[in-house]
């Protein structure tokens, strides 16, 4: 089976908090009201594994979450896409459980599992109801205590990423264009590097390679565990002492210390490739996801490109008719990333003229801010939003995990309403300010041509 970079499917839905949301709405002690989550539980075992649970038995099912904090940012050339490939490895032989009986075992037990890598994190999921819980202990320690390496599967596997990269990146324009305007970008941090890898690294990793990088990423003193529903904290704990705790600890993996130097001017990027269709994106360097600007800058984004009524959305493809999709992003981790915009043009489309209009938008927010419908708007969204992700064991367990780790704290979930409403039109205005700088930027654009040049897969210049 092979599982689906990014996909987190929401299942195992448990009771609704919509009641409780109106009840709360206007309320400033959100963290204390929330249901259940006076229950949350953290503990750290003797080898470092650090666990967080969540109990709620409004449904007999479990949602597992088990971070590794290896990703593209840990990687270096020679072994780029490692984080990712480790992805596609971790469901194959491991102690005990030959290839392919993980997801007999788990399927068998009623359960379904996934997995994300980005360029901080791999990320290992698993739902399943909760009479599985023991069984799921036991493959899960194996895979994480006892991955082996078979050169037929590595090589298997090598192929399937192969494949994988030439259908989702080679072949597409927009992320070809996004892979080279990430490179681009950073001149010095290791962000520069896609998560799937350059072709020649995913072509030539060695197994030593790979039980390097496990002993010393995949440790549990460099892994955090969340698990959300119908189990008692003393229940889990106790278990992940049985099947975890026996893992010995690595030394710690060596720090990132590179930090990206500030940019002077703006980048650009041109792509001519066989194609039909225009893509212009401008990256800008913004914040790391534990800054207090991040949220802000996430709600103006909401602003500017999150759906039709937005105001990039109603320029470029309402009024003008430059494009025909727009898409936002803020890509903030544990190292400041990039914020930007992708946008496609008709066959015909000006690419001058959208990167001109883009221009002229975000220097208006720059100098002239919001409205308060525009902010009223849109942290009602993300209130509403985070009520929905609480309403199930999968989205209490990403939001719970997702704090631990990029935060260092789980608690800061619970107060996200009030970070939300604290937001200010002024802040929305100095964060447009400070990011969206042409100097600031790096522009990539994709030259459709009607065909690829003899012996290249297009020209990047």
């Amino acid at each position: 089976m092979i599982k689906t970079t990014g996909h987190r499917p929401r299942i195992f839905a448990a009771a609704t908090l919509w009641a409780a949301a109106a009840a709360l709405w206007a309320s400033s002690v959100w963290a204390a009201e929330i249901p259940g989550a006076d229950q949350i539980q953290a503990r750290t075992l003797d080898n470092g594994l650090r666990i967080v649970v969540w109990p709620d038995s409004d449904i007999p099912n479990i949602a597992w979450y088990h971070y590794v904090r290896a990703g593209a940012r840990n990687e270096y050339p020679g072994i780029t896409g490692i984080s990712h490939f480790f992805e596609h490895l971790m469901f194959k032989a491991s102690k005990g459980l030959p290839p392919g009986e993980f997801d007999r075992i788990m399927e068998a037990a009623g359960g379904v599992n996934n997995a994300y890598t980005n360029s901080d994190v791999t990320v290992y999921t698993d739902w399943f109801p909760r009479s599985a819980l023991e069984t799921i202990f036991r493959i899960e320690s194996s895979r994480f205590g006892g991955l082996e390496f078979v050169p037929e599967t590595v090589e298997s596997e090598r192929n399937v990423v192969i494949s994988e990269r030439r259908s989702t990146t080679d072949d597409q324009n927009q992320w070809f264009l996004a892979e080279q305007v990430q490179a681009t970008a950073f001149a010095a941090h290791p962000y520069q590097n896609p998560v799937i890898g350059w072709p020649s690294d995913i072509e030539n990793w060695e197994i030593a390679d790979l039980e390097r990088y496990h002993r010393t990423y995949y440790a549990p003193n460099n892994t955090t565990l969340i698990v959300v529903g119908d189990v008692e904290a003393d229940e889990l704990f106790a278990l992940a002492e049985r099947y975890f705790g026996p893992t010995p600890a690595q030394t710690p993996p060596p720090p990132v210390r590179t930090v990206e130097p500030p940019q002077t001017g703006q980048r650009r990027v041109e792509v001519r490739r066989p194609g039909q269709t225009p893509f212009l994106q401008a990256a800008f360097h913004s914040t790391p996801k534990s800054h207090p600007d991040t949220l802000a800058l996430r709600m103006l984004m909401d602003i500017l490109a999150g759906d039709n009524s937005s105001r990039l959305y109603q320029r470029l493809i309402e009024q003008d008719g430059s494009a025909v999709s727009l898409m936002g992003y803020v890509d903030a981790e544990f190292d400041p990333g990039l914020t930007g915009f992708l946008v496609t043009l008709p066959p015909d489309g000006e690419l001058d003229a959208v990167e001109s209009t883009l221009f002229e938008e975000l220097r208006r927010v720059a100098r002239d801010g919001v409205t308060d419908a525009e902010l009223g708007k849109v942290k009602r969204l993300r209130l509403a939003d985070y009520w929905r992700t609480l309403a199930t064991i999968d989205g209490k367990a990403d939001l719970l995990g997702d704090h631990e780790v990029f935060f260092g704290d789980w608690s800061k979930a619970l107060d996200l309403p009030d970070r939300i409403e604290a937001v200010t039109a002024d802040q929305l205005r100095d964060i447009a300010a400070a990011v969206f700088r042409e100097d600031n930027s790096t522009i990539g654009v994709v030259h459709p041509e009607s065909s690829a040049q003899p012996g290249s897969a297009g020209d990047v210049s």
